[in-house]
């Protein structure tokens, strides 16, 4: 008889148990995190990742309401649900307005509610374009402008700033250590382009909640998360990918999984990627070619002829990435999370110094990253209680290891020099949120940072295996910390006025000792002790739901870190930077205003305006080592540099974007950057141009849906840059640059055109496939070094569980 019983119970839950299935109307992809609620009965559900929810609870509602972000909500009766089968399709907003951001305050939070431009990047954005890093993953919308100086590498620039004047975070810790440098920074491409679940971009100083570096902004990711099921069975979800793209021969292949119970989810994450020598365009400035390379033979370094010009020799590399995160729910309100993010790259060849020449030579017959390796151990732990002094309460906890090795080798000399970098990096943020009253929120935190550095170095006699020490780049075990506590508040002044503010006090301390045994340096050691208070005030007004009008006035600053302080390496073909102990901080001061507006829901504009001051900027400059202007280097008389603190430097700009659903599922975007900046040379009080205020650029996009399958015919671009608007290191360091009729370097304007297609072939198979660069430009984006690829086939697979 119990058995009976039993078999009764499970055939009345197969009955009365019903699961809905919510998708996009026009892809049929599911859609996740689908809010589903009605008030009578009451009752609340969420989609998992793979659309769906039990509705046991919405049995015989007459009112159940569908919404999700970025979609247009829906209504039924529990019987139509039951009559559709229980299938939900919903249709894509033609123009959304007021999207959820974190980046602004470290919390959630409305778009149109923070005095400050951000940007994002979304995961769908992320199927459609395949950006092979996460360099190209910023560079695919068209807000960051990314700088290569090898395939292997990526360093965004933001509004005339960029490498350690911008602050990387992910999953609310930050990844810029004591060693992010004033010239490019390739750690970027650390994170796993494919694992993102979105990426934030914060325009202009966020130094009040995010600290030292933040001037130019920070670029917020955010990976993919574990996902708890919404019963006491098992939910299971994830995706796997393979791509091909003709450029490079990319091979890459990616797989995520989630599995969720009731108080425990995890999720896991693979990428493995092959890239191959990169092959450039036909169509442009020869000066970007490579007509010829090096190669060891015999054991004799010699010069070869290229059979193929476009093929940039010697530029290949690899990568493999792993994501492991498990989630605990122990109690109602907490939450517990762990991390373990991992990252190593094959050597990467240092491209744009191995085309490098002495008269008829090459400078180099080897000049290569060692395996770019980066481990972070990362713990979370949230409660949410309304209480008396906060609502949520959020530690973030990490641990970071960094490797990095630079190995350089003359040309036809016998001597490698091997030059290793480690950073251990320790960081705690506890934030907390409370909403005070209906029209007042804070935000308030402390921050702890502490870093130390390893260097060692040597040179190896690639044929006898003989090994002596040299020289490192930076003082063995220095250490570098920051200490900070932080509020911003929100307050609703009335139903369309809305004001930002925001103070943060830092102390950021670092010592380093020296070693004189092959410099004999001035001093034996450095140490400075900082201390600035920075604010932000702004406001938001909406005279309409759909319009947006805000103003923000921000500082920032950036303490000296060991890289400025007691780096010794050679900037440019024969030039060598040397420690400078007497650094100050620089400040900056910034402007913004800035409106959006939506039209008729079918098209939004939006436009932003900026100025940013730079006081005691840091940059590097002639310099005197116990009084020489002139030492030698690495067998080479070169001539000193130093990081000094100049007078002051500028930058101003506009960004303005464009969304327009021009109907008949056609829609027209276009995103615009043009930044103009100066700074000031302390010898002869004049202006020059800023290093990173890139040339104008953009892309605009023209998109175009029908049942499953999607388009996206789109242009880039960027305009010309002559000799008089390069900066003076960038006059100097001119190699990479083309030339003009009297042997003075520019950057020629290009533009490319690129088409993207997908097909969601059913629920759980799509495909992607494209060309880029169509016309075939050969062309070098400004301050790289390696030129762009030529026209490019991908294609991509994807299969969704």
């Amino acid at each position: 008889m119990k058995f009976f019983f039993w078999v009764l119970v499970v055939a009345a839950n197969a009955v009365y148990s019903q699961t809905v299935f919510v998708f996009d109307r026009q892809t049929g992809q599911p859609l996740d995190r689908v809010n589903i609620h009605s008030s009578n009965p009451k009752a609340s559900a969420v989609t998992n990742a793979r659309g769906r929810t039990d509705m046991t609870s919405f049995r015989f509602a007459d009112s159940i309401t569908f919404s999700h972000i970025g979609y247009e909500s829906a209504v039924f009766r529990f019987v139509e649900l039951s009559n559709m089968n229980f299938r939900v399709g919903l249709q894509e907003k033609a123009i959304s307005f007021g999207e959820i951001v974190i980046s602004a305050s470290r919390w959630e939070e409305e778009e149109n509610e923070a005095p400050v431009r951000v940007e994002q990047v979304t995961g769908d954005d992320v199927v459609l374009q395949n950006p092979q890093t996460a360099a190209d993953l910023l560079g695919s919308g068209g807000y960051a402008y990314i700088q290569k100086s090898q395939m292997g590498g990526g360093s965004p620039m933001l509004r005339g700033f960029a490498t350690n004047r911008v602050l990387l975070v992910v999953d609310g810790v930050r990844m810029n250590n004591a060693i992010f440098r004033t010239g490019n920074l390739q750690n970027v491409i650390s994170l796993d382009a494919n694992a993102m679940d979105h990426t934030e971009i914060l325009f202009g100083p966020g130094a009040v909640l995010y600290g030292s570096d933040a001037i130019g902004g920070v670029m917020d990711f955010h990976t993919i998360m574990p996902r708890f099921a919404s019963d006491h069975g098992m939910e299971y979800s994830g995706s796997a990918m393979t791509r091909y793209a003709s450029a490079n021969s990319e091979r890459t292949a990616h797989v995520n999984v989630r599995l969720g119970w009731k108080s425990v989810a995890s999720v896991t994450a693979v990428t493995l990627s092959d890239f191959g020598d990169l092959r450039a365009g036909s169509h442009g400035n020869d000066y970007f070619l490579r007509p010829d390379y090096q190669a060891r033979i015999g054991g004799i370094d010699s010069f070869r002829t290229n059979s193929d010009d476009r093929i940039q020799k010697a530029s290949a590399y690899g990568q493999v990435n792993l994501m492991q995160k498990i989630s605990l729910r122990p109690a109602v309100g907490w939450n517990i999370e762990y991390g373990w993010y991992f990252s190593r790259t094959t050597d990467v060849p240092r491209y744009d110094r191995l085309y490098q020449k002495s008269g008829d030579d090459f400078s180099y017959a080897e000049w290569y990253y060692g395996p770019q390796a980066w481990t972070m151990n990362r713990l979370e732990i949230s409660r949410t209680r309304k209480g008396r002094f906060f609502d949520d309460v959020r530690l973030v906890a990490a641990l970071q290891n960094y490797q990095e090795s630079r190995h350089d080798r003359r040309y036809r000399n016998e001597r490698l020099r091997n030059q290793i970098e480690t950073v251990t990096a320790l960081s705690t943020n506890v934030d907390f949120s409370k909403e005070q009253s209906s029209v007042l929120n804070i935000f308030y935190g402390v921050e702890a940072v502490y870093n130390k550095v390893g260097s060692r170095a040597n040179r190896q006699n690639i044929s006898t295996g003989e090994v002596a020490p040299t020289n490192t780049r930076y003082p063995d075990g220095s250490i570098w910390q920051s200490y900070a506590a932080y509020m911003s508040v929100k307050y609703q002044l009335t139903a369309h006025w809305i004001l930002n503010s925001g103070v943060r006090a830092s102390h950021v301390r670092m010592a380093a000792g020296f070693d004189t045994t092959f410099f004999d340096f001035p001093f034996r050691a450095a140490k400075i002790n900082n201390s600035a208070i920075n604010g932000s005030i702004g406001s938001v007004y909406q005279p309409e739901q759909d319009w947006q009008v805000y103003m923000n006035f921000a500082t920032g600053f950036r303490a000296p870190n060991v890289d400025d302080i007691g780096k010794i390496f050679e900037s440019e073909p024969g030039a060598v930077v040397v420690p400078n102990r007497d650094l100050k901080p620089e400040y900056a001061y910034n402007f913004e205003v800035g409106t959006a507006k939506t039209f008729w829901d079918r098209m939004k504009i939006d436009f932003s305006s900026y100025y940013t001051l730079l006081e005691d900027a840091l940059a590097r400059r002639p310099y005197r080592f116990n009084g020489q202007d002139s030492i030698e280097y690495d067998g080479t008389t070169s001539a000193v540099q130093a990081i000094q603190n100049l007078s002051r430097a500028y930058v101003w700009g506009i960004q303005a974007g464009l969304k327009w659903n021009i109907g008949r599922s056609v829609t027209l975007t276009s995103q615009i950057n043009y930044q103009q900046g100066e700074e000031k040379d302390a010898d002869s009080s004049k202006y020059y141009p800023l290093r990173h205020a890139a040339p104008l650029f953009g892309s605009t996009h023209v998109l175009y849906q029908i049942q499953k399958l999607e388009f996206d015919f789109y242009a880039r671009y960027n305009a010309r840059m002559s000799y008089d608007d390069l900066s003076l290191s960038e006059r100097s360091d001119n190699l990479p640059y083309a030339k003009n009729e009297k042997g003075k370097p520019f950057v020629p304007g290009w533009m490319t055109l690129n088409l993207k297609a997908a097909f969601f072939a059913s629920e759980h198979f799509s495909v992607t496939a494209g060309v880029e660069n169509i016309t075939d430009r050969l062309y070098r984006p400004f301050a790289s070094g390696i030129s762009a690829p030529g026209r490019n086939f991908l294609l991509s697979l994807r299969y969704r569980m």
